[in-house]
């Protein structure tokens, strides 16, 4: 049983979705991470991976890390609603942790939901937000993220790139964590670049480079306090680029530093555009918490 309601099926079952010249868009960020949503239970997209490249083009487009789609679970009982996301070059990734916090942010104010637990369908499993609702606005949401893969996944060689001595982990998207002295002197662009492309990625693969910084107090999800490490991350991301920030991608860092020992299992992942907290919990589920915000509405041609 959903533990909120959901009018996905109302809508599914009532609204036909119209096809419009001009589709409406909202574009949202989590720690500017930004992408641009469109609720496909009432309009489509007829080639999102064209439009992802199109809309994402900051200078002739709307401006974005890519495009996510909003909509109806293959099985309502397991889920309130699904998403798919198009990076920037309009491939489709597995799933993105920012975007699907701004999802629970969107349902919730734009009424699409009633209640404070959404559970997300995405091509890595199911997903649950925990929305932290005050005054009628969501401030923040926790995604349960599931547990991370430790070992290199299939697509890979086995093999790391020449020169580093990186931590595979897989958030439902393949990462590879690169701990560095001084992450400011890292030319991330180039660097990035070199390893999504190495030949020990068949499948290309998104890159952290990440500086362990003293700890500080904090406060986990279930209230309990504890020390929480604070790592600098620069992020490069497969299919897009350099990013403001990738929430798969903190929760990889967090989870390559406590295997490593260079850090608690609660970090605070200190990125370009914000700050998020990632819990490993001792039910080897990884939670992470940040903000949600709405940037602006729209509409635009495919």
């Amino acid at each position: 049983m959903s533990i909120g309601a959901s009018v996905t099926d109302k809508c599914s079952a009532t609204v036909a979705t119209r096809k419009v010249t001009k589709i409406p868009f909202t574009k949202m960020q989590g720690a500017g991470n930004d992408y641009v949503y469109v609720n496909t239970l009432l309009y489509s997209v007829p080639d999102p991976s064209s439009t992802s490249i199109k809309w994402s083009d900051r200078h002739f487009g709307i401006g974005s890390d890519g495009l996510v789609l909003i909509g109806a679970p293959s099985d309502p009982s397991k889920a309130d609603f699904s998403m798919r996301i198009f990076n920037a070059d309009g491939s489709e990734a597995m799933m993105c942790g920012n975007a699907s916090r701004c999802i629970g942010k969107y349902v919730y104010e734009r009424g699409l939901f009633k209640g404070d637990t959404v559970r997300l369908q995405t091509l890595s499993g199911i997903k649950v937000l925990k929305l932290h609702v005050e005054g009628g606005k969501v401030g923040s949401v926790t995604v349960d993220m599931g547990e991370p893969r430790l070992e290199a996944p299939e697509q890979y060689t086995g093999t790391r790139p020449d020169g580093t001595d990186g931590v595979f982990v897989s958030m439902g998207n393949p990462h590879y964590v690169n701990f560095v002295d001084k992450v400011r002197e890292i030319d991330v662009a180039a660097r990035g670049r070199e390893l999504e492309f190495s030949s020990s990625f068949p499948e290309r693969c998104n890159i952290e480079f990440a500086e362990i910084r003293p700890s500080s107090d904090a406060t986990a999800a279930d209230g309990s306090r504890g020390k929480a490490q604070a790592i600098r991350t620069r992020v490069w991301e497969r299919g897009s680029g350099i990013t403001m920030a990738c929430g798969t991608g903190a929760c990889a860092t967090a989870v390559a530093a406590a295997v490593t020992g260079r850090a608690p299992r609660q970090s605070d992942i200190v990125m370009d555009g914000g700050t998020l907290h990632i819990e490993w919990g001792a039910d080897n589920h990884v939670r992470m918490t940040g903000p949600a915000e709405i940037v602006f509405d729209g509409e635009m041609e495919p």
